[in-house]
């Protein structure tokens, strides 16, 4: 793709970049050279708005490594080792690094991330597919991840987390405010958040969770320590705790909610040490057979 002036101005650019583009740019330049100039002069804003105004490309960009103050990029970055940078990161396809990713801004892709070490993130981590790690992820600000996500260890974010596949985190879940899975949530250690965590299917916690507001599952809910929130919990089928289950103060424990309830004696079980305060729904039949076991 080769821009002209003509091109550029038929979307609408702000006054001030189209100018910039003007005075700094030959007309017919190449669509990833007019990226890579914008990034050298500091204008990262302007090239992230070119980005997704035209959007990816199907090219790669092969590297043993990757250091940069910025990186925007239009199709697929391919980095054998680590990728370190100062600010943003945005891929118009795919991520593929062999090692670790810091980015001290955010990080976007239009497709999936892969990386072999840990993905660490000082603004927003926005991921257009599906997301694997084979370490842990920190993010300083929210996580909205298109497709499934696999974390080898902890997934620790600072505020909202936003998984539209399936999610599944070896060790501990840190969420700084709400979590929202569209289908299955398995987290291998503790689930720790500040508002409420809500699954399309089921949720499965090998440790306890703690800290949550409401917690919601349209199927069962089962941890293998206690399950203690400030608010009410609420299982589309089965509950089960390898301790006690605690709702907040005035909110109800309900399981068996999306089924019948002749079948909650198959269907819609409570499973703890004793019965939870508050239980509205549900069949309770004592301390749970479940093993105690790390999420897969």
């Amino acid at each position: 793709m080769e821009f002209t002036k003509q091109f550029l101005r038929a979307k609408n650019p702000c006054a001030m970049g189209y100018r910039w583009f003007v005075r700094n740019l030959d007309d017919g330049v190449g669509y990833q050279k007019a990226l890579d100039t914008l990034v050298e002069a500091g204008r990262i804003e302007d090239a992230l708005w070119l980005v997704r105004a035209f959007g990816p490309t199907n090219d790669v960009l092969h590297l043993d490594s990757l250091e940069a103050e910025a990186v925007v990029f239009a199709g697929t970055i391919e980095v054998r080792a680590g990728i370190d940078v100062d600010g943003v990161i945005h891929a118009g396809r795919s991520i593929r690094c062999g090692a670790g990713i810091r980015a001290g801004g955010s990080i976007t892709t239009g497709e999936d991330i892969r990386a072999g070490g840990s993905i660490q993130c000082g603004e927003h981590l926005h991921v257009g597919g599906s997301l694997r790690t084979d370490w842990g992820v920190d993010v300083a600000r929210s996580l909205v991840c298109g497709g499934d996500l696999r974390v080898a260890w902890d997934l620790a974010v600072k505020d909202t987390i936003e998984v539209r596949g399936g999610a599944v985190v070896g060790q501990d879940l840190l969420a700084g405010f709400s979590v929202q899975c569209d289908k299955n949530l398995r987290v291998g250690g503790h689930l720790q958040g500040a508002d409420f965590v809500r699954a399309g299917q089921g949720i499965h916690v090998g440790g306890t969770i703690d800290g949550v507001t409401h917690i919601e599952a349209g199927w069962g809910i089962r941890a293998g320590q206690f399950i203690h929130v400030s608010g009410a919990i609420k299982a589309g089928e089965s509950l089960s705790s390898g301790e006690d289950i605690r709702a907040g103060s005035g909110y109800g424990v309900f399981a068996g909610l999306n089924v019948q309830e002749q079948s909650w004696d198959v269907c819609g079980q409570v499973w703890a040490e004793q019965p939870p305060e508050g239980l509205r729904s549900g069949f309770f039949s004592g301390p749970s057979p479940f093993d105690s076991v790390a999420a897969r």
